[in-house]
């Protein structure tokens, strides 16, 4: 992981992201680029014709906005090395196209009080690459302990290989398989040959949720485990059946106190 994306708004706890991006590119001596994230504005829909126009608020000021974003990142980067601010600024829609010249993009953990949705989900989906979710309060190691979520899925498939740089430098890796949570494939063990094959030994869990949220159960083994950094392929199921039901990727996207590294 040699190219790190930041996008920061000073309206989101984006400290954390950078400090975590820090700590990732201390690790593989890579270069952080921040940027400022675009507000979503209010949309206004003129009907004859059809025209959406997103318009700013009429006291808005685009050279304090990015000022503002840019201390924000320098005062996690200060003393570092290797970190870069772009000029302009993007909105949630954008980032997902420009995510795709990094290896990795970072944001906070969306929520009310934490980053926008939207912009997690353009990044994860249009990127191509994977995302990094910072926890609201920045942690001191990333990477030296890591669990993989393996629920046989294709999204935790593209994790584990977008990921290997941060694995082959783990100094512990378990895979956690949660019973009735899974798709058809592989097993857990099949999983930790894989790796093995890349000189990673993994070991691997299974565990009986006794009725409880897939998501609670992976946080909470997480926790156990000590990892600081875990791996999850998102939305296996659909964003639409989550939002109805729940799912383990909506419950870690909420509640999360570790880092998560997504891939979709």
């Amino acid at each position: 992981m040699k190219t790190i994306l930041v996008p920061t708004d000073p309206a989101m706890p984006s400290l954390s992201s950078v400090m975590c991006a820090r700590l990732i590119a201390e690790r593989f001596d890579a270069g952080v680029d921040g940027v400022a994230l675009r507000p979503a504005f209010a949309e206004v829909v003129a009907p004859d014709p059809i025209v959406a126009v997103t318009l700013p608020p009429a006291d808005w000021d685009e050279a304090k906005y990015i000022g503002d974003a840019r201390s924000l990142f320098e005062k996690g980067a200060a003393g570092a090395k290797n970190f870069r601010w772009r000029a302009g600024t993007v909105d949630d829609g954008e980032l997902g196209s420009l995510g795709r010249l990094y290896d990795l993009t970072v944001l906070p953990r969306p929520g009310p009080k934490g980053g926008r949705v939207t912009a997690f989900e353009a990044a994860l989906f249009d990127s191509g690459r994977p995302v990094l979710m910072a926890p609201p309060v920045a942690p001191v190691t990333i990477g030296d302990s890591i669990l993989i979520h393996w629920n046989r899925s294709t999204e935790t498939a593209r994790a584990i290989a977008l990921a290997m740089p941060l694995l082959v430098k783990a100094k512990r890796v378990q895979f956690l398989f949660v019973e009735g949570n899974s798709v058809s494939g592989p097993s857990a063990r099949d999983a930790a040959g894989h790796l093995l094959a890349h000189g990673i030994n993994a070991t691997e869990k299974s565990v009986d949720p006794k009725g409880r949220n897939a998501g609670e159960v992976i946080l909470a083994e997480a926790k156990a485990y000590g990892a600081d950094l875990l791996l999850k392929g998102a939305y296996t199921q659909s964003r639409l059946r989550q939002m109805i039901f729940g799912g383990a990727t909506s419950h870690i996207l909420a509640r999360a106190e570790l880092p998560v590294l997504f891939a979709h």
